[in-house]
């Protein structure tokens, strides 16, 4: 019997070899021909096999097709010289309507029924280990000498006729500081599955125990490593299961068909196209991807929106890639709470200014285009005044549907976990994150200010109180977007505010949001997360994550978001509306400065414009 030594610098066909006779002592091929391609494998009946090749072009990610044989061709001649599907596997499975009934070392037993059977030769994450080891990164089950854990996943793949499953991953942990490595060692390897779809909590794939893989072993992660997944050939087999076909063989996973292929048609890639890996959230951990070029464009709106107009000193607010990482983790979002409305001018019916509806309805939008699920909260006292905006705002354009409007009043110690969770439960919660946008924020002493240090309590409602129990539910985050430092969600930055603003020393806001993005209007901040939105979404290496690699890319839908997103015109029938209502400018110097004989309000919207 041959002992794994040395097996990973051995040529694929002798290995193949040695497996046809049956001399291999180990159970898995795992570091085996390093550098070489591997290949998962599937034979079904020849009826079936148009099907399954759309399925699998369907769902290219877990099951990128690099072969599919005639019916009872044995033979592969673009992957291999000299094998034979029925003896070069180290060993296979038997799946009789969906059950499988056993394992065996050969089919050549079967080699009658093979006559009508086509064999798909699938892509494998074995075939990228040798470069995430070029890379200076441990491959951790290779180390620990077992097979790769496999998991079932939540996530649906793409259904084509009688094939339906979820989405299979392999798991393999990863140094914190190596993570952006991995993924770009693994990104351009298309054929080996390419880049990871999920880095972080395994439960937001629906895997609930690392230590109970669904296939292969166990594998250990160590103090620092982060779990990254890939999507996994082996979803062939759950599709081969659910497909319920009288009789299909696969290999038994980890036990791949080792080709001749080398590792080395790497597409070279510019520098725009470069992934970048970003932490969106600590409770459950979770990573986000980004090209480099759809970040870059991202910085360059924070920073556009930077400008102060006023000379106020925000930017010593700024804090960098705020927009960003809060756009991730949006895009990540299922439901978005966002809430608006600062009542400045208290004296005044109504006493809100017209900074925050606009930039929040700019936000509802592009949500609404990205079919996600959104709703506003306000005060009580200015529902009536919201929803004549959300009309008006659906009359013109802006809005494709009206948006739930809510209110929130604290009526009991959990009145927060209540309108945030199902049944106050923070399992269940209804929103995946919470915005707000020119809202006013509580201060240290439990008061609301103004810019000129007026309390304006007794107009606002404790809305506050849903962004501090959302720090208490996890897989919910929260942005803030303001421009003064009194607005909810700055007090991630109220030491720079009590320094650098003005009466920052009573107005700052105490409350903290996860990401703070600080503009020289709010509304800016409101136009520019928008905008960010559609840079991500229109990022194939972010759509492909958001995707988790099955289906289709979504850029079909490119013009319809892009006609959510805010312009010149919707935004000046917006603030002739506002007028009409009554609602009253709280920045008056910055709205008349011009540029180019437009409104400086307005002309951000156009260099936003422009960038896209």
């Amino acid at each position: 019997m041959f002992l794994t030594g040395g097996l990973k610098s051995l040529l694929p066909h002798v290995l193949r070899r040695i497996i046809r006779c049956n001399k291999l002592s180990i159970s898995n091929t795992s570091g085996m021909a390093e550098g070489y391609k591997q290949a998962n494998i599937v034979i079904l009946h020849k009826s079936l096999a148009d099907d399954f090749e759309k399925f699998c072009h369907a769902n290219d990610g877990p099951l990128p097709l690099l072969y599919r044989s005639k019916p009872g061709d044995w033979k592969c001649p673009s992957l291999s010289s000299d094998s034979d599907i029925r003896t070069d596997c180290l060993q296979y499975r038997i799946y009789e309507h969906g059950a499988c009934t056993g394992s065996l070392k050969s089919l050549k037993e079967y080699s009658q029924q093979l006559k009508d059977m086509v064999t798909f030769y699938l892509g494998c994450s074995f075939s990228f280990e040798k470069a995430v080891q070029n890379s200076g990164i441990p491959i951790r089950n290779v180390e620990q000498k077992c097979n790769v854990s496999m998991y079932k996943t939540a996530v649906p793949c793409y259904s084509i006729s009688t094939f339906r499953c979820n989405l299979v991953v392999t798991m393999r942990p990863i140094p914190e500081s190596k993570l952006e490595s991995a993924v770009l060692a693994t990104s351009e390897l298309k054929e080996a599955h390419g880049a990871p779809i999920h880095i972080g909590d395994p439960g937001l794939l629906g895997i609930q125990d690392l230590s109970k893989p669904d296939y292969g072993d166990s594998v250990h992660l160590h103090p620092g490593d982060i779990p990254m997944f890939w999507a996994c050939g082996v979803t062939g087999i759950e599709a081969i299961i659910n497909c319920r076909a009288p009789l299909a063989f696969t290999h038994s996973p980890g036990c791949m068909f080792i080709t001749d292929l080398k590792n080395d048609n790497v597409t070279v890639r510019s520098s725009r196209e470069v992934p970048q890996v970003h932490c969106i959230s600590q409770d459950p951990l979770h990573y986000s991807i980004v090209s480099a070029e759809a970040a870059r464009k991202i910085k360059t709106l924070e920073t556009l929106i930077g400008i102060d107009p006023g000379d106020r000193g925000i930017i010593h607010l700024c804090r960098q890639n705020e927009l960003l990482k809060a756009c991730l983790s949006i895009s990540h979002a299922r439901s978005v709470l966002i809430t608006t409305g600062f009542p400045t001018h208290f004296s005044y019916e109504p006493p809100e200014e017209n900074d925050g509806p606009p930039g929040a309805l700019a936000i509802a939008a592009i949500l609404q285009a990205l079919e996600k699920e959104v709703a506003i909260v306000t005060d009580q006292r200015a529902m009536n005044l919201n929803k004549k905006i959300i009309e008006e705002a659906v009359q013109l354009g802006i809005l494709k549907r009206p948006v739930p409007l809510l209110s929130y009043q604290r009526e009991s110690a959990d009145s927060a976990l209540m309108f945030l969770c199902e049944d106050g439960n923070p399992g269940r919660p209804k929103f995946d994150h919470l915005v707000a946008i020119e809202r006013a924020g509580m201060a240290a002493d439990g008061n609301y200010y103004n810019a000129r240090k007026v309390n304006i309590k007794h107009l606002v409602d404790p809305i506050d109180e849903l962004f501090l129990a959302a720090q208490t539910i996890p897989g919910v985050t929260t942005t803030g977007v303001g421009d003064g430092g009194n607005e909810l969600g700055m007090g991630k930055v109220k030491d720079a505010v009590k320094k650098h603003i003005k009466n920052g020393d009573v107005i700052a806001c105490d409350v903290e949001a996860d990401f703070t993005i600080v503009a020289g209007v709010s509304n800016w901040g409101g136009y520019a997360i928008a905008c960010a939105l559609y840079i991500l979404n229109t990022c194939e290496t972010h759509d492909r994550y958001l995707r988790k690699a099955v289906g289709f890319p979504r850029l079909s839908k490119k013009m319809v978001w892009l006609s959510a997103l805010p312009s010149v015109t919707k935004e000046e029938k917006l603030l002739k509306t506002l007028v009409q209502l009554g609602v009253r400018s709280g920045k008056t110097a910055s709205l008349e400065m011009e540029v180019d004989g437009l409104p400086f309000y307005n002309t951000h919207s156009l260099m936003i414009e422009k960038l896209l």
